[in-house]
């Protein structure tokens, strides 16, 4: 018999375990989120620059919502694009 070790698994075998989800604002006590940090706002960003939701990222729905306007107002300052194919 084959061991598992021998076995090569086409998925992650980690997909079904849970791992526990925090608010990293509450957890570090971040209470302003400046809109002029790139770096900071690409996070909470995806490849094509749409915002990740919250089941993803673990953000509360308060700071989700503070991120959501902060990412926005970075789009129109042209601090982050709207759309691009290959953003990080």
């Amino acid at each position: 018999m084959a061991t598992r070790e021998d076995i090569k698994f086409l998925s992650n075998p980690k997909i079904g375990q849970l791992r526990s989800k925090y608010c990293r604002f509450r957890k570090y006590n971040i209470r302003y989120i400046d809109y002029k940090d790139e770096d900071f706002l690409m996070q909470f960003v995806n490849e094509q620059g749409k915002i990740l939701p919250r089941r993803i990222t673990g953000n509360s729905l308060k700071y989700q919502r503070k991120i959501a306007t902060a990412v926005k107002r970075a789009r129109h300052l042209a601090i982050l694009p709207y759309v691009t194919d290959l953003l990080k």
